[in-house]
């Protein structure tokens, strides 16, 4: 089901007013739908059924315990790019031998908590990474399960700075060296050849892109798994979702808005790209996660004033790009609507943040129907790359996280308390301590 929609006039988290919990626990919050969560991967995981999967929840885009157990529960395997975000699953109830370790720059402790850990695989960048797993796995006596991430070298078409598949980029190994690489793998005794890897990029929007990836890389894949008996070929994640109009009345799901009809969806992406892999005859990994809770969260932030300098007007909010960074970072579009729908003329408004940075801004000459000072706003679609790209820039404590399941609503992080920023800092001993006169205490 569609988990954000207005019943009269109030915005409402499945059956919870959005309103209600700003009032109740403060802004900026980030609020998550427990149900469009689970129905977002119970849908991908329906269209691959044909094949042996495994979803690998990309963690990266919304680490928070609360959506990592959801997933664990509905038997989610998971992305992991850091021994943070591994211990991260592990602590919120995730098993840990579903876990696939990703990334060009994994350290040593990293790699020897991994292998600890049990993962299922390390998705291996370049051939010194393969060396030192290999060292590590010796030392510990095992064998270190891997999977060779291959760039294919084929362009998403997607923002510059969230496209990994090609050879300007700093991820995986040039196809033409992947052969050369398992031959060598073959050889050291303490490595156990897995699988095969690829991932081009995220938010991808069209089909073409994947299709044109596989389907360069699936003979690879089979003649590898011939020589080596891998067990399986990942093809990443990387599904947009919609960002425009993303609220939409009477849709049963996001990929079902208007807005979407452009936009792939599970199944035209399970009927492009299985007729390719099936008949490889290995299990099949993907790793979404801006799918799965991009559009299952926002943040609500509320007008502190409203300013007007000649024919611009300014909606100032309490959220700031140190909360979601998304439209400083990549001049990302977020839908931004009232948590309370009001009539009258829409008005070119800039809603901004109270950072002290121009690039702190949300949108600009958005049409929105005036706001006043006191109104709260949603930001939507704000579920993945929201919180877990968050500083303290400014010295701005953290947002509270709330999670809404049907009318039941939890705190899933509290809101920052002020003094933890500066809690683990620590005066140079040479620095005397003055005491400000009473004056000015």
């Amino acid at each position: 089901m569609h988990e954000f929609r207005y019943i009269n006039n109030k915005l409402y988290c499945e059956n919870v007013s959005v309103e209600s919990l700003a009032k109740q626990h403060g802004t900026p919050l980030y609020v998550y739908s427990q149900s469009t969560i689970a129905n977002h991967f119970l849908t991908l995981d329906k269209v691959l059924e044909p094949l042996p999967h495994m979803v690998c929840y990309a963690v990266k885009a919304n680490s928070n315990a609360g959506i990592i157990r959801i997933l664990a529960n509905l038997g989610s395997g998971f992305d992991i790019v850091s021994e943070g975000e591994l211990r991260r699953v592990i602590a919120a109830g995730g098993d840990s031998r579903t876990c696939v370790f990703a990334g060009v720059g994994k350290s040593e402790s990293e790699i020897d908590f991994a292998l600890q850990s049990g993962i299922y695989a390390f998705n291996v960048e370049s051939e010194p990474e393969l060396v030192r797993i290999n060292k590590l796995a010796a030392a510990r006596k095992v064998q270190a399960p891997i999977a060779f991430r291959v760039n294919p070298n084929v362009d998403a078409s997607t923002h510059a700075k969230i496209t990994t598949g090609t050879y300007a980029n700093k991820f995986g190994i040039p196809f033409e060296d992947i052969e050369g690489l398992y031959a060598r793998a073959k050889k050291l005794k303490n490595i156990k050849l897995r699988g095969l890897q690829m991932h081009i990029g995220s938010q991808l929007t069209e089909v073409k892109p994947f299709q044109q990836a596989v389907a360069k890389v699936a003979p690879l894949a089979k003649k590898l798994a011939a020589l080596y008996g891998l067990e399986f070929f990942s093809i990443g994640g990387g599904m947009g979702i919609v960002y425009q109009q993303a609220l939409e009345s009477g849709a049963a799901s996001w990929w079902e808005t208007p807005a979407a009809a452009k936009v792939l969806t599970p199944a035209s992406y399970a009927s492009t790209l299985l007729p390719i892999l099936k008949p490889l005859g290995l299990r099949l990994l993907i790793e979404p996660g801006r799918f799965i809770v991009g559009n299952a969260g926002i943040l609500v932030t509320r007008v502190e004033y409203v300013k007007q300098v000649g024919e611009k007007n300014f909606a100032i909010v309490d959220a700031a790009m140190n909360d979601l960074i998304r439209p400083a970072l990549y001049d990302a579009y977020h839908q931004i609507v009232p948590t309370t729908r009001k009539s009258g003329p829409e008005i070119a408004t800039d809603v901004v943040g109270p950072v002290c940075e121009s690039g702190d801004c949300f949108c600009k000459s958005r049409p929105l129907t005036k706001v006043q000072e006191g109104d709260c706003l949603a930001i939507m679609s704000a579920g993945a790359y929201g919180f877990c790209m968050a500083s303290n820039y400014n010295s701005r404590p953290f947002p509270a996280e709330l999670l809404v399941n049907d009318k039941l609503t939890s705190l899933t992080r509290f809101r920052q308390y002020l003094p933890r920023l500066w809690e683990s800092e620590k005066m140079p001993r040479w620095l005397k301590f003055v005491r400000l006169p009473d004056a000015f205490s």
